[in-house]
């Protein structure tokens, strides 16, 4: 639609929203989940890692055997 910008940003500082800072780094926090759980994203993957049963990007390559062996 004419006249609509997209999203390009945190919003300006409002003063009567109050900062939340990240409870490991403290930066200040600006999305609505991060600010419900008090850590940033980066600062919450350090915290919990992803579990183990998630496939990781690798695939066993196809490879002929070594001659002689």
């Amino acid at each position: 639609m004419p006249g609509l910008e997209p999203d390009t940003g945190p919003l300006p500082p409002d003063p009567e929203r109050r900062t939340v800072r990240c409870g490991l780094c403290g930066r200040a926090l600006t999305g609505a989940e991060s600010r419900r759980s008090g850590l940033g994203p980066a600062c919450d993957a350090k915290l919990h890692p992803p579990a183990p049963d998630i496939p990781v990007r690798r695939r066993a390559a196809d490879q002929d055997t070594l001659p002689g062996m």
